[in-house]
Parts: C-alpha cells; structure tokens; sequence
C-alpha cells in the first residue's frame, strides 16, 4: 500500500511533510502531536518490514521524514545503514529515537549519519520544531537529475553494441532520408506545429535527454493527457494511479500521425539519438519524465540500469495488446536490462520488422 498525502492539509507549523514512523515502544507518545503538525501514516510499521514498504514507494509517495525507534536488539542500525546506501532513499529525513539511554548506540546513529537522534524523554515540542527545520533548510527528496549523477555509473556501453549502434543508425539515417523528408512534409500539410516533436525522457541511469518522435498528434497535447485518464491502458481501478501511460484510441492523433504511429515510422528520428549515444538500438524505452518518477522504487530500478533502446522486448511481445499490465511491462524491461547480450539484441531486432506492421490501437 502507498503512502499518500494529503496535500490540501497545512501544518500549524507551516509545513506540510509526510511521516513514517517505525516502533510502538514512544508512539504513543508521539503520535498525537505528530499528527497535529503533520502527516503521519497510520499504518503498523516494525524494523522488519520497514525496508519492504519503502520498496513499494516512488519518487512521489516516498514519505519526507523516516522516524525510527532504537529496538533493544539494535537491529536499527543495519536498517538505517541499508536506508542510507540507496541512492534513492537519500533525500528522506531520517531521525532515530530511544526508548532508553544507550551512548554507544548514539554514536553509532552519527556514524551513519542520520539528522537527528533523540533519547526518551524529550518534548514532543522540540522534536516537531526539529523536524520542521530539516524540512525547511533540506532538499528534502532527489530529483531525477541527482539520481542520474548517482546511478549512472553503474553501467557502461560495451564497445560491440556502441559500434554496432553507431554503424547501424548511421547507415539508416542515410538510406532513410527520402522517407524523412516526405513524412516532414506531410506532416506539416496536414496540421500547424513543429515537425519533429522533442520531449525530456529519462534513460540509463536516469539520464535525461531529448527525446526525438515525428510529431503524431496535434499541437500541445501533452496538456490533455490529465483529462484522459480514464482511457489509460495501464489503469488499475483498485489500485488507482498507474506508472506507465498508453492511452486507448488516442483523439489526439491526427490522420497522418495514425498511419505513422501504425508502422512506427513516428520512431525513426531516435536514429539521431542512437547515434549521439542517448540510447541504443535495442534496449529498454526512455520513459518519460512523469512515468520515470513512478519507477524509483528499488523492485523496478533494474530497467534503468540497462542500455535505453529504440526497439526491445516489450515491442516484439506484448507492443498493441489490450491484455498486458503493467507488471508485465516492467518485468520484460527488468529481464533485458539483465540478460542482454549480442544475440539477444539480434533476435529482438529481426522480430522488430513484422512487430511494426502489427495493427496497434493502444
């Protein structure tokens, strides 16, 4: 279960931060006054299963501030150590409590850095004066960009694909020019606006680019997409919100930009970022900004450390079908960013050319 905010809610100390707090030993305590100034998740969290529910968060419903109760066993501290290593995790307020005096301890919550640790008892007053603090004068959570300078450097191009990608676009990009031309032209015929259409996506690493598509839709649709929610392909009616978007009969979508987007042809400007090395031939989609944000939980992080790709497993398996999920989707990227290799590529691109004329409504 996420954790949601309430966001139309205001402290009384004037900022609005969402808590977690983990322990029963001082949540009584606590939990009246931290309610009052903030807001706390109401469910049941322990040391054992604090680790899974930030698992389940995104960028987005991560809470602001992890308050942590010292258990007697001192399991806390391998806890916050592993909280504290995940780059995604790093920009949440962490502050330890203690039901009891334990100096060794203390000294061990300043080695791993947390914001705060407080022994019982202490006035509630001064720990949410504290906190509002931290929240003020802190960055409280990372952007994408401060991800990608963390991230990126766990993967590394291998020299076979970056040839083959530099070879491969080029040698397109030349072949493919007279079709280039005719598509801008029919493009422009057809409806005001740009013919390339550029948008910021989110690639290995978390590497923001600019992301090149023939322009398939008409002109600032990008602003609509909040009011057809309703006809996203990935939504869950039980569980509200999805990661991915993929809107069904799209009414958007111009005459021209239908029969481009039916044989993919919409695609073929990311020949230019394959080339400059944004992304590779095969590989997982850079997503865009506001679906990357959703996939920052450490269960879906995988498909970010893979090569970004203009084709890859999700076009040639599942690509124009109504039945496929979102976990569907995120498990065949995950597979590919760990499995991939030369062969796996060249079998995905040969399918690639039949999965392109295959009729797609969503």
């Amino acid at each position: 279960m996420l954790f949601e905010s309430s966001l139309s809610t205001l402290s009384r100390s004037g900022v609005n931060a969402r808590i977690v707090y983990v322990g029963n030993e001082l949540k009584d305590y606590l939990f009246i006054d931290l309610s009052t100034y903030y807001d706390v998740y109401p469910g049941e969290l322990t040391i054992h299963n604090i680790e899974s529910f930030l698992n389940d968060q995104s960028l987005l419903t991560l809470p602001d501030i992890l308050l942590i109760e010292a258990d007697f066993k001192g399991e806390w501290i391998q806890k916050v150590g592993n909280i504290k290593k995940n780059p995604l995790l790093g920009g949440m307020i962490i502050v330890v409590l203690s039901a009891f005096v334990n100096k060794e301890w203390k000294r061990k919550a300043i080695s791993l850095k947390v914001h705060d640790y407080y022994n019982y008892p202490f006035p509630t007053e001064d720990l949410c004066e504290r906190l509002s603090f931290l929240v003020k004068f802190k960055l409280i959570k990372p952007t994408l960009t401060e991800l990608s300078g963390k991230v990126d450097v766990r993967y590394t191009v291998p020299g076979y694909k970056r040839a083959f990608d530099i070879l491969a676009s080029g040698c397109a990009l030349i072949i493919l020019s007279p079709l280039f031309l005719f598509v801008a032209a029919c493009i422009a015929l057809e409806s005001r606006g740009p013919v390339i259409y550029k948008s910021k996506r989110v690639g290995t690493g978390y590497k923001i680019f600019d992301f090149y598509k023939f322009r398939s839709m008409r002109t600032n649709a990008d602003k609509e997409i909040a009011l057809l929610s309703s006809l996203n392909q990935y939504t869950d009616s039980e569980k509200g919100k999805s990661a991915f978007v993929k809107i069904k009969d799209d009414p958007r979508i111009t005459k021209v930009g239908k029969f481009i987007r039916m044989t993919s042809i919409d695609e073929l400007p990311q020949l230019f970022n394959v080339l400059v090395g944004d992304m590779s031939m095969v590989g997982n989609r850079p997503l865009p900004l506001y679906e990357a944000e959703m996939l920052t939980s450490n269960e879906w992080t995988t498909r970010f450390l893979g090569p970004a790709g203009l084709t890859g497993l999700w076009q040639i398996s599942k690509r124009g079908k109504e039945d496929m999920s979102e976990r569907e989707r995120k498990k065949l990227d995950n597979f590919y960013a760990n499995k991939y290799s030369f062969w796996l590529d060249l079998k995905i691109l040969l399918k690639t050319f039949p999965a392109l004329l295959q009729k797609e409504k969503v």
